[in-house]
């Protein structure tokens, strides 16, 4: 029987809609989402930046951290839970560091140093000769 093109399309349409027929193929399914992931991420990333730059990170952990002090250092490293808020230039640093491609020491190097300066000296109006290093981690989330 012959119909016009224009009813088989519609019919491949209405099939669409009526759920019966996948859409669209797997394949090109499969290159769209990439393409549609691909493009998200990269704008959720910089508005992460963005916010970051503007208002810090805040970092909430468990770990195991250890203190060197003027006097000497202690041999007893302390497993600790936190949740602190670190500044801008923490996060900016953070951020550059881990696009660069730094290492996990590296990386925990950098939020230790800024923990050390706004938990455990707050912002310099105590221990002024303590270092933290920050040895295990347990648990990191990081919120922007």
């Amino acid at each position: 029987m012959w119909r016009p093109v224009w009813a088989s399309r519609s019919a491949r349409w209405s099939s669409y809609l009526a759920g019966t027929r996948k859409s669209p193929r797997k394949p090109r399914r499969e290159a769209l989402e990439h393409e549609v992931r691909k493009s998200w991420q990269s704008r959720v990333r910089k508005r992460a930046r963005r916010q970051a730059a503007a208002g810090g990170i805040t970092v909430e952990l468990r770990g195991r951290f250890g203190y060197f002090s003027a006097a000497g250092s202690t041999d007893d490293p302390r497993m600790r839970r936190l949740t602190q808020h670190l500044p801008p230039d923490y996060a900016a640093r953070l951020l550059e560091a881990q696009d660069a491609g730094a290492s996990d020491r590296e990386l925990r190097g950098i939020v230790a140093e800024g923990l050390q300066e706004v938990y455990y000296k707050d912002s310099g109006n105590r221990a002024q000769g303590l270092e933290v290093e920050l040895l295990d981690i347990d648990f990191f989330d990081a919120s922007f």
